[in-house]
């Protein structure tokens, strides 16, 4: 059972998602900096032109959030798109107040690449993609939203994704590959607060609201 404690800081969190314009700056590195395998002879290739395709708009949480984590975990450095690329197609379905914006732009920095790294891994044709085994609500969700009452919009939730990280690339002229397990839990809300779902904050990678 979520002690009191544990609810309050659930709302916290998720009250300063929607109604605090402040940058909440990140206090862990990201794992998305982390290659395939370790540095070896880089590969010369030319990128492949491709544009990254908007999310499609939908009411439906699940979804929703299925879409988002698409978002988050799929690349290709071989790809002329960048890491910018990657988080304006996530910022474009992002809080439509700009009230979380700032905060969810930091915790991307969890998920994707810094640039540099974004760079060296390039050299390496790494691509990154996810299995998703399971969408759920947290146990203690109603229990948290209950408990915030008005300080949430309306259609706010929570939801946890598990599932496993991929990646591939080639090192040393061999093809390499890692898989690793991987949770989250995006806030996002829909209606009827607004008629399309919107992200509004992520939580730490591999640590989701249970």
């Amino acid at each position: 059972m979520l002690a009191g404690a544990g609810a309050l800081l659930v709302i916290a969190f998720l009250s300063y998602a929607v109604l605090v314009h402040r940058l909440h700056p990140s206090s862990s590195s990201s794992t998305a900096d982390k290659p395939a395998a370790g540095p070896g002879s880089p590969v010369e290739t030319a990128p492949v032109v491709a544009e990254l395709t908007a999310l499609r708009p939908t009411g439906d949480p699940d979804a929703f959030a299925r879409q988002v984590t698409g978002a988050l975990f799929e690349w290709d450095t071989a790809m002329l798109t960048s890491r910018a690329d990657h988080v304006e197609q996530l910022i474009a379905v992002a809080d439509p107040t700009g009230e979380a914006t700032p905060g969810l732009v930091s915790d991307l920095d969890n998920y994707l690449p810094t640039p540099d790294a974004w760079t060296e891994l390039a050299k390496y044709e790494t691509r990154q993609w996810i299995a998703i085994d399971s969408v759920s609500t947290p146990s203690h969700w109603a229990e948290a939203e209950a408990q915030a009452g008005d300080q949430l919009l309306p259609g706010t939730t929570g939801l946890t994704i598990r599932g496993i990280r991929h990646r591939t690339g080639v090192w040393e002229g061999e093809p390499v590959a890692s898989e690793h397990d991987v949770a989250f839990t995006v806030f996002i809300v829909c209606g009827p607060s607004f008629p399309e779902c919107h992200l509004l904050r992520l939580s730490m990678l591999d640590k989701p609201l249970d």
